[in-house]
């Protein structure tokens, strides 16, 4: 079982089950604009000498979800469970504080409450995403498909543009489609 980090309002799209897509940067060390691939399937094949990270899930593997989490006195609470008035730094309860909200990389496994089941994983250039990929990305339908695609450039700069992966560099990415898996204790 691995672990897949989701902002707060990817969460609430999983847990609303409008998210089943996700897509994840695929890192090339030291590539220049000419480098040359080939693409086959989920495999990445160079052709050219650079170092090209492999995906870090596969069909079939069992994600569990790492979101924003706290404490609260032996029993765990998760921030996408608040309304976006109740998101503060800090769990309140009757105007108390009684526990900070902790950051998604920090989540114990023990911690998990959403799996996920890797159905497919793919490689495409970040802007060859269609309208119908961005409703799976968990977007809202805006109206049309210029609206909700902007809405999707927009999720994608504020995650990754000062990583240097912004939309306008059309980076190669892992497409991960995932559907709701039910996991025994």
């Amino acid at each position: 079982m691995k672990p897949i980090i989701f902002s707060t309002p990817r969460v609430q799209a999983i847990l609303d089950g409008r998210k089943t897509q996700t897509r994840r940067v695929i890192k090339i060390d030291d590539a220049p604009e000419n480098w040359k691939i080939s693409i086959a399937g989920t495999s990445i094949v160079r052709t050219e000498p650079y170092d090209v990270k492999l995906p870090r899930y596969a069909a079939g593997d069992i994600l569990y979800v790492r979101e924003t989490w706290a404490d609260v006195f032996g029993k765990y609470e998760y921030r996408a469970d608040y309304s976006e008035s109740e998101n503060t730094y800090r769990v309140k309860r009757y105007g108390t504080t009684i526990a900070k909200w902790r950051p998604s990389i920090h989540m114990p496994r023990e911690a998990a409450r959403i799996f996920l089941r890797v159905a497919n994983v793919r490689v495409e250039r970040l802007q060859a995403i269609t309208y119908d990929d961005c409703l799976r990305e968990g977007l809202w339908d805006y109206g049309t498909d210029v609206e909700t695609l902007a809405a999707f450039q927009e999720l994608w700069q504020s995650l990754n543009a000062k990583r240097g992966y912004g939309w306008e560099i059309n980076p190669w990415v892992w497409v991960i489609e995932f559907e709701r898996e039910e996991v025994e204790e």
